[in-house]
């Protein structure tokens, strides 16, 4: 699997063509993905719950009895779609995965800042950090019935052939089938025993906010830093710089600390200075694209530092026309400008 995961918030004013980017760009040339199956979409609203994207038990009445079965959410969709594709390319018989390319997935979600996106994500928050490779850096545990569910999509036979499943918390693991199905799982980071799971390469989540609703739910500064995101202005067009911004860590991790100094220096105008400083390990890589920094850093400067109050970034730009500086889209077009200026900030 050497695809790299699409992991982005696309933002911009209402009617610029965000999901239509997304529908007619990023799902068929970037991802590949020509199946239905392989496409999942939510809209967030202040009615979406945690249950709705995880999955939830509800009642159902049949021959005069009620019964409770549970039904997967989107991304236990996703997440299910996204580990068979990976299973179809395995090799019972070398007991490994094939060279074949594995199917890539798109979660998309629709209007993510309109539902209260850290209760709905809750623990799935832990699984957005990826490492090189794609899969989440961190495991995360799901409850027995979600976990059975899951198994359930991956494979309808898996809870009939075993019963076990429903009772791995209990030793010895010493079941055949139980250790075949672990074998078999190895290569998904599912571990059977403590019932987690991980974000594999192959999926990819892609959701869309309007700028103009950014009030709605508050998204705190750990969930945005998970994300890359990208801008597109009211012409419809995708701000997005060419070329490198830092060939190294250290020239980052420098320009990090003179940024975290002039946010320090103008604290008066920030709500919160504790949260409002960036870490070094905000953007990772060796090698840092512009367009990074752009989407990510100063659209954190932009709408999470300085929210208030624009006149700090004036006085770093050297702007004296303060309609010069009016949206992001005016920020974010000025990248070369802000990179020099905080390299050159007296610490």
């Amino acid at each position: 699997m050497s695809s790299k995961p699409i992991q982005k918030i696309i933002f911009g004013s209402p009617g610029t063509g965000k999901s239509y980017m997304i529908d007619k760009t990023i799902i068929p040339e970037d991802l590949k993905i020509n199946k239905p199956e392989n496409i999942i979409k939510a809209v967030f609203h202040p009615e979406y719950t945690h249950g709705d994207f995880m999955g939830k038990l509800l009642p159902m009445t049949q021959d005069g009895q009620v019964e409770y079965n549970f039904y997967e959410g989107h991304f236990l969709k996703a997440l299910s779609q996204a580990y068979k594709n990976i299973l179809n390319t395995y090799d019972k018989h070398e007991n490994k995965i094939e060279g074949k390319e594995v199917e890539n997935v798109a979660l998309v979600i629709d209007e993510i800042n309109r539902g209260n996106s850290s209760a709905i994500f809750g623990s799935i928050f832990q699984l957005l950090d990826r490492e090189e490779d794609g899969w989440s850096s961190y495991t995360t545990s799901i409850n027995g019935v979600m976990f059975i569910k899951l198994l359930e999509l991956l494979d309808g036979d898996f809870s009939k052939k075993n019963n076990e499943i429903t009772h791995l918390s209990i030793p010895p693991f010493n079941s055949q089938s139980i250790m075949s199905l672990q074998q078999k799982l190895k290569f998904l980071n599912f571990d059977l025993i403590n019932k987690t799971i991980k974000i594999p390469p192959n999926l990819s989540i892609i959701a869309t906010m309007n700028t103009s609703d950014s009030s709605i739910y508050y998204m705190d500064s750990a969930f945005k830093r998970r994300w890359d995101w990208e801008f597109i202005d009211i012409n419809s067009n995708l701000i997005k710089s060419e070329g490198t911004a830092f060939n190294n860590r250290s020239d980052w991790e420098d320009f990090i600390r003179k940024l975290n100094s002039f946010i320090k220096d103008n604290h008066s105008y920030i709500r919160g200075i504790e949260d409002k400083q960036v870490g070094k390990y905000f953007i990772k890589g060796d090698v840092i694209s512009k367009s990074v920094v752009q989407s990510k850093l100063m659209f954190f400067i932009w709408d999470s530092v300085f929210t208030r109050d624009k006149k700090p970034l004036l006085e770093l730009l050297g702007i004296k026309d303060k309609n010069e500086l009016i949206t992001f889209g005016d920020f974010s077009t000025k990248i070369d400008n802000f990179i020099k200026r905080v390299e050159s900030y007296n610490v």
